[in-house]
């Protein structure tokens, strides 16, 4: 196969995981490009994305590593084999990659979970709030680039409102539903569209008030996506304004879920959260 320009997270989280079962299995690079009939070149190359890999050839590399997880095979597969033109695609060449990493990943997520502590989260947001966001982030942004921002963000909210919505948990503290972005009519609208979305099946809202006692976790926003499998999990989380990390290592993703769930269990119940922001609605 040509040798890609351009690897999307997606190319390179497959390679990274063949990369890990090779690893686990002892194997050399030299040595899993033996197996394939190729070279350590292009082995590399698989293993960083900038080569795709066939079908055939996960199976055979997964049987040589000894990998009995029949789910995460499959679940690699598909990744291998998917030829899926999304609408971010749209975006190329005129927003950061990130952007598109991140609808990508979205897409092909079973479940969402987000913690925020100072902004609603993105897939939460109204338009106008997310444009105050966005002209805040990037300061000199020109208007036109703006726009694009906040058009991206709002269709990234096919996957809670669409037809193939997936389950998605929310986790907000009162800072962030108390900060005023915008005015106060369009505080008003964001907390009525938070109210209304939240009314949704496959979506859940809670808050942390202030008057939590004993809250450490305030450091801890983070966007969870979950994968066909668990070890195919993904967070993301704002490095600086202009850059994101996407973070898959086993070890991290069991503490940021373990860490999602004890805050979950401290903040109010899905019905009290709803009182909660309805209350902070009718201040406004």
């Amino acid at each position: 196969m040509a040798r890609r320009t351009k690897v999307t997270a997606r190319q390179s989280r497959l390679g990274a995981e063949l990369r890990k079962l090779r690893e686990a299995a002892g194997l050399k690079g030299r040595e899993a490009a033996a197996l394939l009939g190729t070279d350590s070149a292009q082995m590399s190359q698989i293993e960083f994305g900038t080569a795709g890999v066939s079908e055939a050839r996960v199976r055979r590399l997964a049987a040589h590593y000894s990998c009995t997880d029949a789910d995460l095979i499959e679940a690699l597969v598909a990744m291998a084999t998917d030829r899926t033109r999304g609408w971010w695609e749209e975006y190329q060449g005129k927003l950061p990659t990130p952007f598109l990493d991140i609808a990508e990943l979205e897409h092909h997520a079973v479940y969402r979970l987000d913690l925020e502590f100072l902004n609603i989260p993105g897939l939460l947001q109204t338009e106008d709030y997310a444009r105050a966001v966005f002209s805040y982030r990037v300061p000199e942004l020109p208007a036109s680039e703006t726009d694009l921002r906040v058009e991206h963000r709002m269709r990234r909210r096919a996957i809670i409102e669409g037809t193939a919505a997936i389950p998605y948990e929310a986790v907000i503290h009162e800072a962030a539903l108390r900060i005023r972005v915008g005015d106060r009519a369009a505080a008003r609208a964001q907390l009525t569209h938070v109210l209304e979305l939240s009314d949704a099946d496959n979506v859940t809202v809670r808050v942390i008030p202030f008057d939590l006692d004993g809250f450490g976790g305030a450091w801890s926003t983070m966007m969870y996506a979950g994968g066909a499998v668990a070890k195919l999990d993904t967070v993301v989380r704002d490095v600086t304004a202009n850059g994101t990390a996407f973070v898959d290592s086993e070890a991290q993703l069991g503490a940021f879920r373990t860490l999602f769930r004890k805050i979950e269990e401290v903040a109010l119940e899905p019905d009290r959260s709803r009182d909660f922001i309805h209350r902070l609605a009718k201040e406004l």
